[in-house]
């Protein structure tokens, strides 16, 4: 083997391992990263999902304030119901609609843990007596709380 073959094959061996960015989390070794936190050590999901599929639901149709729930969400998340809620937004006014608080029954919520700090989760929701939808909220434990990473209404 020659000497370039020896200096390439060291800088192969020696390099660190890329790691994958989840959350937001641009440099592990960082202090100003999220902590990842054990489903184990974080309060049971399920109230969380229920009270965030019924406050998304209300943020769509114009009833809530999308700063309520900055706490519990992501920034992409945050974006997503920005414009969701400017959509639906231009709906209504086109139709010359005001925002109404939908009446929201929470169905069955089908529960998923895929890794330790993560729960998926799929919410049936009925909003007021006709329409049925589905909404889809991943949560990862990031600083000693569940937080909205992505959701989907349907």
């Amino acid at each position: 083997m020659s000497e370039g073959n020896l200096a390439r094959n060291d800088e192969q061996t020696h390099a660190p391992p890329a790691l994958p960015a989840r959350c937001g989390i641009a440099d592990p070794d960082s202090e100003f990263t999220y902590l990842r936190t054990s489903a184990s050590e974080l309060p049971d999901p399920e109230p969380l999902l229920v009270n965030l599929t019924r406050s998304v639901i209300e943020v769509i149709a114009g009833a809530r304030d999308l700063e309520q729930l900055s706490r519990w969400i992501s920034e992409d998340v945050y974006k997503t119901l920005v414009k969701q809620a400017v959509l639906a937004a231009r709906a209504r006014s086109l139709k010359n609609q005001s925002a109404v608080r939908p009446i929201v029954h929470v169905g069955t919520v089908h529960l998923q843990t895929p890794v330790d700090d993560v729960c998926e989760a799929v919410i049936m929701v009925q909003v007021g007596r006709t329409r049925a939808r589905a909404v889809a909220i991943r949560l990862e434990g990031i600083d000693h709380r569940w937080r909205a990473t992505s959701v989907g209404v349907l």
